[in-house]
This record gives C-alpha cells, structure tokens and sequence, in this order.
C-alpha cells in the first residue's frame, strides 16, 4: 500500500502526499506567496558596470538586426561585414585593446547593401536619445571609411547620415528630418520604414 511520505498515512502514489498533508502543504505556500506580495516591490535591475558591455551588445545586434532586414525588404542585397562576421571571435580577443589595427577593425562598418549596381556600406547604430554627432564616429578625426553611410535606429525613428555629412557640421538629432526614407542613394519604401519604425519602438521602448 502506498504510504505518505510525510506522515505515513494511507495515499494513491508512492513518494506522494496524503489529501491532509497536500492540503496543509498548500496552505503554506500561498502564505509564503501571500507575504511576497505584501512586501515592497523591488525594482527592475538595470546593467550594472561589469555587464554594460554587454547590455550594449545587445542593443547593438537587435537594431543591426532590423535594419538589416529593412534593406533585405526594400530588395536589397545585404552582406554582413563588421568584425564580428568578417573575423569571428575576434570580438572577445580585442576587449581591451587599443592599439590602431584593433581600432581600425573595431570600426569596421555593419552591413554592405547592394542594389542596382551601386553598393554601400552601412554603419548601424542606436541611440534612445536620437542623437549622433561627428564625435560619436570620429573622435580622432581618423575614420577610415570616409564613404560610410550611418543608420541611427532610436525609440522612434529610423534616420540616416553620411559620414561626408557629419564631417561638415552636421548631426542627428530628435527633430531633424534626416530619415532613411529620405535618402536619394536608397529611393527606399516610405511605409516600410514606418513598420520597422514602429519595430523599433516596441523593442526599445524600456530601454
């Protein structure tokens, strides 16, 4: 006869509880549940200093990742070309460094999307605020890929500038009305930009 492995008495499973212990178990786990409601919420965590590398990392790839499929889309041929497709691995590798090869392969540009004969390369990049400037690419004045073109994804918009561009004075912000749809290279699909737009929000809105 199976027994209760808590009091002995008689029940249907071995290794199981009787009704009368199942029941007694029951009632203590919804006061223990009961107790952790009652207790003051506890705040969501955000990355601290030792993980922000990575938190970044992952805001990086989920907005290459939409504009990468943006392009693909829009008809485009797209090719990943950053470290981390080119020279895999080499990421962890480079953590740290900084001497001018790491630099340089560091800056290496995200996406090569090609289309009509013509091919461009495609830094991608997300800031919640909106906002992009010269400095954010080019702090040394040293970028080597002078004919880059620099995707901002942010909460709301999807907004493109030219390296060529941002060497003249000029910047990204949250009212500018630099958008990928607006691009003479691109001649892009202005609905289809407003989807992933609406994308973007809904992957960046907590962040």
């Amino acid at each position: 006869m199976a027994q209760c492995v808590q009091c002995g008495d008689f029940t249907k499973f071995n290794g199981g509880l009787c009704f009368k212990c199942y029941k007694s178990k029951e009632g203590s786990e919804v006061a223990v549940l009961e107790q952790k409601e009652a207790s003051p919420a506890v705040k969501a965590s955000y990355p601290t200093k030792e993980n922000n590398w990575v938190f970044n990392l992952i805001k990086g790839r989920i907005a290459e990742t939409l504009v990468e499929q943006l392009f693909l889309s829009l008809g485009f041929q797209v090719f990943k070309y950053g470290m981390e497709n080119t020279i895999p691995g080499i990421m962890e590798l480079l953590k740290g460094v900084k001497d001018d090869v790491a630099m340089e392969i560091r800056r290496m540009p995200d996406l090569v999307v090609y289309k009509d004969g013509k091919a461009h390369f495609i830094e991608v990049k997300f800031r919640a605020s909106g906002t992009f400037q010269l400095q954010d690419i080019d702090k040394n004045k040293d970028y080597p890929y002078q004919n880059a073109l620099i995707v901002l994804v942010s909460k709301k918009h999807i907004k493109c500038i030219s390296y060529q561009e941002l060497s003249a004075g000029k910047e990204i912000s949250p009212t500018c009305r630099n958008y990928l749809g607006s691009r003479k290279e691109f001649e892009t699909d202005k609905e289809k930009i407003i989807d992933y737009c609406q994308y973007a929000v809904r992957f960046f809105e907590n962040v």
